[in-house]
């Protein structure tokens, strides 16, 4: 796994204008545990990236792989 995971997990975030309360809402997932993986202290185990990768509407590998949506 990539180390900008985490990058690409914020930039993708913001780019659909969610907030990370949003986020947390859809995912079910805490604000201060999605905190965590944007900022790289905590790594997502694969079943969280897909929970993520399903809210953010895109592939998982897009999360994995750090590849854009622009």
């Amino acid at each position: 796994m990539k180390n900008n995971l985490h990058a690409q997990l914020k930039l993708l975030r913001e780019e659909r204008n969610l907030s990370l309360d949003e986020l947390a809402l859809k995912t079910r997932i805490g604000v201060g545990k999605l905190q965590a993986f944007e900022t790289g202290e905590e790594v997502p185990s694969n079943q969280t990236i897909l929970i993520l990768s399903n809210a953010l509407e895109v592939p998982a590998s897009n999360l994995v792989d750090g590849l854009g949506s622009k």
